[in-house]
């Protein structure tokens, strides 16, 4: 179930079909604003029960629908929860907007677009050249955190384990926009992020150069406290050779690449989990 939910989420948002009113953010802030605010969610109880209960509803749910109807119910609940998951239109209009405006020179839009592809950094950026590196490793970041971490979520903890994933990154998200600090979400991203941007991180050093990439992978990944968006951002530079000339926009050049090495990780991604699929590794 999981390879056939991962195809066809992957599918469907490529093809840009679930409106933004279905998307996940849209969901998950109706959510918020529904059963809790922000005031609430000051106190550790109640933002552990906002973190925990999509989750939580999601497992129960599945307990509920397994078996029925030999397992269609199942793969169904599995589809939509990766469907729900894999959107992220948001991002994608914003890096479509960097994209043309440096099609069109204007620099100072470039800067703008790329600080909303991840607002939790700045990007600091002093010449064209080092804001495309730098945004290339942030679309590194953002592929890792709306697919290659979702992906691997999925695939080993279930659907549950995916929303779980993507409610804690929303509030982190929420959170750095209105520069307010929630409690308990810091931390609990951390944990959930730890292992997989490891494994993402090495999938780079497979997709792309892999003697320079392997030793800044072990170089970082294996420090204990070493934040996820370094080890996918330094490990994915590492891995993937930037082409000077070239006809794109300098602020464009190393971007395109990193997106391209990024494709190729993912690819690598799905091929395993094929693998594992057919082994009988995973459902």
């Amino acid at each position: 179930m999981a390879l056939f939910s991962l195809l066809i989420a992957i599918m469907i948002e490529r093809l840009k079909l679930l409106p933004q009113a279905w998307q996940l953010e849209t969901l998950l802030a109706w959510y918020n604003k529904a059963f809790f605010g922000d005031n609430s969610l000051k106190n550790e109880p109640m933002m552990l029960l906002a973190l925990l209960l999509p989750a939580v509803s999601v497992q129960v749910l599945a307990w509920f629908v397994e078996g029925m109807f030999w397992g269609l119910i199942s793969l169904l609940l599995w589809v939509a929860v990766a469907i729900l998951c894999f959107s992220h239109l948001k991002q994608r209009q914003v890096f479509k907007q960097y994209i043309q405006a440096a099609c069109r020179g204007d620099v100072q839009a470039c800067y703008h677009f790329a600080e909303a592809l991840d607002p939790s950094t700045n990007l600091d950026a002093i010449s064209e050249t080092d804001l495309g590196a730098k945004v290339g490793q942030t679309v590194a970041w953002v592929n890792y955190r709306f697919y290659g971490a979702v992906a691997l979520y999925l695939i080993f903890c279930g659907p549950a384990g995916a929303v779980l994933y993507c409610t804690v990154r929303y509030f982190f998200d929420e959170a750095a926009s209105q520069k307010i600090r929630l409690p308990l979400v810091d931390s609990a991203l951390t944990v959930l992020d730890w292992l997989p941007s490891r494994l993402i991180a090495f999938g780079y050093v497979l997709s792309g150069h892999f003697s320079a990439a392997f030793s800044r992978w072990r170089r970082l990944a294996l420090q204990w406290r070493m934040p996820a968006r370094s080890v996918i951002a330094e490990v994915a530079l590492a891995a993937e050779t930037i082409e000077a000339s070239s006809a794109t926009p300098i602020c464009v050049q190393s971007t395109i690449s990193l997106l391209q090495l990024s494709k190729r990780n993912f690819i690598l991604l799905v091929t395993g989990l094929s693998l594992l699929t057919i082994f009988g590794v995973v459902a």
